[in-house]
Parts: structure tokens; C-alpha cells; sequence
């Protein structure tokens, strides 16, 4: 059985020590790292396992592309600001099916997604998600929405836990806590449902469960923990059973985002590095950029599928421009996070390979909201806006939304102000909490940026919103600077901006004027549903990435042979008249190191009792290479390994030891443990756990 956790990579690699059984009080492949299930009161001892020295693993021919077994493929793209589902049949793969155009939302944005919050009932039932869940919460009373759980751009909890459990928690705007699982099982579990409901609604084939394909997209620098946690929330929502792993699909959100740039043609792209940016028009002919591509050849070819794209069977021609070796960069800009990855086409297959570790960080245009939030908070007082928060959620909420519209809209060239409506509630709250009007408040603020309106609005100025946008745009811009500079990454060709945020003509205007020399920077039409597209691409074929990098060092501890002078005596331990040296980090792959699909690293152990049921493995992580025991420091234990072992007949005596050997893959999205009774051939039950640390 194939377990899968967290991101991806893996080379075959074979180097370990000569070990043996170890004493009790070391850390790893001892009794403080390993257990048996089948009894309590079995010493500590009897739970040891001696890990064998493997035979070097040999490295794995290049997968063909294999047909996709399932009947269709779904893919949701689960943002931190707005998310959406897309399918496609797998007979007719070059017709992508977008989901069909929210209700709801606001003026003049186009609903190819849904915002990604979700209302829960007092007693803890789900509601509705979406524009429904918003615009239910608006329009409930001050007083009754208190007791109303609604949570908005809840993903980057996910990202910023570094304690992630099953056990994590999210705080609802009115204060009341919920288990984090629960929340997205509940997202997921709609998304499942709407669907469902229109594949059923394109296709008279009746679909059984295991007929359909589910992929899920997370930022590339989200670590193990957070991949398992989306996998396990997809169990729990019913998308798919533990038991059929294979059936979901982790997908990278700016991987996703390069595969389907390989199909981009020229006239379904914006060119940066070419056109002058004004106000999200083209200056030279002052229309909008995104023209023919939806409203020509899709509608011509596919007019019956008015949500329905049509992708190229082989590389797109922007891809003939590109020479064997030439580089590329997918800037995945979204709203919670700024995903990068570096990758490279292999021609003539168009598999891709990546040749740098993804790396990015908490950039994404919530960063913008905060500004907003912490300007509000210099103008009206930090304990206001925190109570108003607190005591008229929902209207704090009304506040966010039109904010967000206003945001949209914001240009370098926009010489107007920005309106933005406070509600009612907000400056009768404000009065009766401060005793004097809004209007006051900014006159002794002294911000000169942000006037007032005889119409109860904030008037943002070109200036305002320059300050709102800087921190956040700067850092995405620097992200990207700082990345080309890497030895591997040196002469870039292209620079794809991908995700929501890449709409913004302010980060728009920022990168082109920062890079617009050095490389050629793309933007796709429908940016915002590039990922999603590429989602489903990944789920019809996802041997398409060949070779990822590694984002961390991961081992075991293991014994070596103790060598004075080389070892530290502190790491010295006696086990039969043996001299050991515990501790000592037996790496299975180390960071940014290249993995392919298919390679693979063994590693054998042997149960310490030949009942026992049950071995736990403690795995060990490092941002670095530059180590040589798990007790260095960086180093730190993230997850384990459990084999669940067959129940044999007691051996004869003088029979060899039995050998469990573990296999792992770390050239996926996730890892993967597979692991066989070497003796009786048998598989056996292997897991891998990063939530439980």
C-alpha cells in the first residue's frame, strides 16, 4: 500500500552505517524512537529494532506517460482569498471546464471564483460558503451575527502554524474557536458536492466514486505537515478513502501554474516587458489586455461550452523561443502567499524539470488588507478597531469588502482618489465610543494621505494607497531579485506572473519596472485561473515534472562504528564490547538535491522480537546539509515512520534474521512509503506521520 504525506523528493541514494541494535538511551533507531503495539508491559528494550546496512538502491528508468485510469479529473484551487474548481473528461483532455460563474459578488469583478469564507450556525452546522456565506453574514443582525461562526482567508493559518495538528484550531471572526480539520472538510466537502453536480450535468456515463480523479492545490513552500493536513481534511470531507491514496493528488501551486504555461500560445498572453502598464490597460491602444482568447477561439471552437478552454495537445508556440537549457521562472502571486519555482522544458518530450528549490514566503495581497487594517487602527486608535472587530463583526466584514473592490482598481498612473465607504455601524460606534465624529479623528490624526468625504467615505490618495501597497509589492519584488541572483538561476528567458495579485497593475507596474530588462515577463489571460487549469493538466498526467529539488535534508539517527578522533566521545555508547557512536544523521536525500520520478531510497531494519507487531521510525529534517548528528542544531525531528508487520510463525532456530525494507520516494509532491516482508514477500503496512509532532 502506497502512503502519501507532505512535498516532494528524493534520489537514490545508498550510503549507511554499519549498525546495530542500539542501547536504550539513544535517540534514534532505539526504544525512545520505536514501539510495539501489542504489549504495554513489554521492556523498553524489546521494542528495538537493528536497521540493516541496504544494498545501493538502483536508480529508476524515466516513467512513460501512462494513461490516466480515472474518468474524469477535478481540480479545486483552494486560495486564501478566492478559490474554484475546474474538470475535464479524460477522453476529451484538451477541454478544460471551468466552474460555472458564481452568484452574488461585487460590481464589476468577474466571479470565475468564489471568495473563500465559509458561515457556520451557532450550534456549529455548516451553512454556506462563498458569496452565499458573505452576503448571508452581512445581512444578518448586529446582535445575531455575534453568534454566528464566520471565518475569512483562513488558509494561512495552515501556513503559518508551525505547531500543525490535527488538533490545530481557527478562530471565527466573532472569537468562538473551531478545529481547523473541520473547517476545511467543510470547504472541501461543498466544493465536492457543487462539482459533482455539474460533471453529472455533462456527461449521460454513470460515474461511480472511483471513476474520478481529485487534485488539490497548495503553495510549493508549504512543508509536510501542511500537505498532510489538505490530504486529511479530504478524507474527512468524503472526496476520497484512505484506502484508495492514489485517487487525490497534491498539486503545487506555481508547478501547476508552469505546466499549463506550456501550452500558452502568443496571442493568449500579456507581455510586460514589452507594453507600458496604465491603469490595467494597454497604453498604445487603451483597451483591456484580455481579448481574443476567451471571446474568440474558445467560443468559436467550444460554443457550447461557454465555461470551457481549449489547451494545445502538445507545447504551445511561446515555447519555441526557448532553447534546450533555457530557464524560466512561475511567480505564483496570490493572496495569502508568493510561490516561486524555477524550471526548465525538456524538449522534444515537454516534461519539465525544476532547478531550484521552491522558496517564496507570506506575501500575497492580504498584505495589502493589513496596511489598510494597521492604517485605520493610526487614524481611529489600535483598542477601537480590535473592539469594533469584536463587537460588529459583520460589519467589519462590509468594511474588508469594500476595501477589496477598491484595491482592485488601484494604478501607478491613477491621479483620482479611491472612495471607500465606512458603514453606518462604524462611525455610530466610533461616536459612541470616542465621543466625537470620524470626520474629527482624521483632522487630529494628521494624516494628510486620507481625507474625508461629505459622503461618509475615506478618501484614499495615489499616495495612500502607494504606502498600502509597498511593504507587500517590495518584497515580492525583492523575492524575485534575490532568486535570480542564485548561481542556478542566471539567465533566466521568461518570468511568469501567475495567481490573483498578478491582476494588480500596482505589482505589475513594480516588477516591470525592476525586471522588465533582464527577462521577458509574461502574464497568461485569465491569470487568475491559470493554476487551476494546470491543476487539472497535473491530474491527467502527473509524471509531466520529472525532476523536482528537495526543500529540506531528511534522515534517520543511526550507529556507526565509533572512529576516536573523528567522533565526539559524548557520542560514544558500549553495546557488547562494541564501540558505537550514536546519533548520527543517516541522510535519505539532502536539500535542493535533484530527485527524479521513480528514484528511490531503501533502507532495511529488522524487529528487535519476532512477535513484534510494530516499528516507529523518528525522521528527522534540516534546512541545511551542513550536518552530521540529529542533535546539531537545525536539526529537528518532523515526522514519523510506522511499519505495521504481518504476524509470522515463530521461525526455526538458527533461521536469519527478518528484514523489513522501507522504500521512499521523494520525487512526488509528497512522499511516499512503501515497505516489503523481504522473507515472505508480503507488503507491509507503511505510514508516514508529520502532524503528530
Amino acid at each position: 500500500m502506497m502512503i502519501y504525506s507532505g512535498p516532494s523528493q528524493i534520489v537514490a541514494h545508498a550510503k549507511m552505517a554499519d549498525a546495530e541494535q542500539s542501547d536504550p538511551s539513544s535517540h534514534q533507531l532505539s526504544c525512545d524512537s520505536l514501539s510495539v503495539a501489542s504489549s504495554s508491559a513489554a521492556s523498553r528494550n524489546d521494542c528495538a529494532i537493528t536497521p540493516l546496512t541496504p544494498s545501493p538502491s538502483p536508480r529508476a528508468e524515466a516513467r512513460p506517460r501512462m494513461a490516466c485510469p480515472f474518468s474524469v479529473v477535478v481540480a479545486i484551487d483552494f486560495g486564501t482569498t478566492s478559490s474554484g474548481y475546474a474538470f475535464s473528461f479524460t477522453e476529451d483532455s484538451d477541454a478544460i471546464h471551468m466552474m460555472k460563474r458564481w452568484e452574488g459578488g461585487d460590481p464589476g469583478v468577474a466571479n470565475q471564483k468564489s471568495p473563500t469564507c465559509l458561515l457556520l450556525s451557532p450550534d456549529l452546522r455548516f451553512h454556506s460558503f462563498g458569496f452565499a456565506a458573505r452576503d448571508f453574514y452581512h445581512d444578518l443582525d448586529p446582535d445575531e451575527s455575534r453568534h454566528w461562526l464566520y471565518f475569512d482567508k483562513f488558509k494561512m493559518k495552515i501556513h503559518s502554524a508551525c505547531d500543525l495538528t490535527m488538533e490545530t484550531e481557527l478562530e471565527a471572526v466573532n472569537g468562538r474557536r473551531v478545529r481547523a480539520i473541520e473547517v476545511f472538510a467543510h470547504a472541501l466537502r461543498f466544493f465536492r458536492e457543487h462539482a459533482l453536480k455539474e460533471v453529472k450535468e455533462q456527461t449521460s456515463t454513470l460515474l461511480e466514486g472511483d471513476d474520478i480523479r481529485w487534485v488539490i492545490t497548495v503553495p510549493a513552500v508549504w512543508r509536510q505537515p501542511a500537505k498532510q493536513f489538505m490530504r486529511e481534511a479530504a478524507y474527512l470531507a468524503g472526496l476520497v478513502s484512505p484506502d484508495c491514496p492514489e485517487q487525490l493528488l497534491i498539486a503545487l501551486e506555481p508547478e501547476a501554474a508552469s505546466i499549463y504555461c506550456r501550452k500558452l500560445r502568443l496571442h493568449q498572453v500579456m507581455d510586460l516587458s514589452l507594453q507600458p502598464i496604465v491603469n490595467g490597460l494597454d497604453a498604445n491602444v487603451s483597451r483591456p489586455f484580455d481579448t481574443s482568447f476567451r471571446q474568440a477561439r474558445e467560443q468559436l471552437r467550444r460554443s457550447r461550452h461557454s465555461r470551457t478552454f481549449i489547451v494545445e495537445s502538445g507545447t504551445g508556440e511561446l515555447w519555441s523561443e526557448l532553447q534546450t537549457g533555457d530557464k524560466y521562472i512561475v511567480a505564483d502571486c496570490g493572496g495569502g502567499t508568493v510561490d516561486l519555482t524555477v524550471h526548465q522544458i525538456e524538449q522534444p518530450q515537454g516534461t519539465l524539470k525544476e532547478l531550484y528549490k521552491a522558496s517564496g514566503g507570506p506575501h500575497g495581497s492580504v498584505g495589502v488588507d493589513l496596511a489598510f487594517e494597521s492604517m485605520l487602527s493610526q487614524i481611529f486608535g489600535e483598542d477601537f478597531i480590535q473592539s469594533f472587530k469584536a463587537k460588529r463583526p459583520a460589519a467589519w466584514v462590509d468594511l474588508t469588502i469594500a476595501f477589496e473592490a477598491r484595491k482592485r482598481t488601484a494604478a501607478p498612473g491613477r491621479t483620482n482618489a479611491l472612495n471607500i465607504s465606512l458603514p453606518f455601524s462604524f462611525i455610530d460606534y466610533y461616536k459612541r465610543h470616542r465621543g466625537q465624529s470620524v470626520e474629527a479623528a482624521l483632522r487630529r490624526s494628521n494624516m494628510n494621505i486620507v481625507k474625508w468625504s461629505s459622503q461618509g467615505m475615506l478618501r484614499l490618495t495615489q499616495e495612500a494607497m502607494n504606502e498600502l501597497f509597498q511593504p507587500t509589492v517590495g518584497n515580492i519584488v525583492r523575492h524575485i531579485e534575490e532568486l535570480m541572483s542564485k548561481a542556478e538561476v542566471r539567465g533566466v528567458r521568461f518570468l511568469f506572473l501567475v495567481g490573483g495579485f498578478a491582476e494588480s497593475p500596482m505589482l505589475q507596474k513594480a516588477i516591470q519596472k525592476a525586471l522588465g530588462r533582464t527577462c521577458r515577463i509574461i502574464i497568461p489571460h485569465n491569470v487568475g485561473l491559470t493554476i487551476l487549469k494546470g491543476a487539472v493538466l497535473f491530474g491527467l498526467d502527473p509524471t509531466v515534472v520529472r525532476v523536482r529539488r528537495c526543500p529540506l535534508t531528511y534522515g534517520v539517527g543511526v550507529l556507526n562504528r565509533f572512529v576516536e578522533g573523528r567522533h565526539p566521545r559524548e557520542k560514544l555508547i558500549i553495546k557488547d564490547d562494541r564501540h558505537w557512536c550514536t546519533d548520527i544523521l543517516d541522510r535519505f536525500v539532502s536539500v535542493d538535491q535533484s530527485v527524479a520520478l521513480g528514484e528511490v531510497v531503501r533502507r532495511s531494519y529488522t524487529p528487535a522480537r519476532p512477535c513484534q507487531r510494530k516499528i516507529i521510525i523518528n525522521v528527522y529534517c534540516s534546512a541545511t546539509d551542513d550536518v552530521t548528528y540529529i542533535s546539531d542544531p537545525g536539526v529537528r525531528k518532523c515526522g514519523t515512520v510506522t511499519l505495521e508487520l504481518p504476524l509470522v510463525s515463530t521461525p526455526a532456530r538458527g533461521a536469519g534474521r527478518r528484514e523489513i525494507r522501507a522504500t521512499m520516494q521523494f520525487g512526488d509532491t509528497e512522499i511516499k512509503v512503501t515497505a516489503l516482508d523481504v522473507v515472505s514477500k508480503r507488503s507491509v503496512k507503511a505510514s508516514i506521520d508529520f502532524l503528530s509532532n
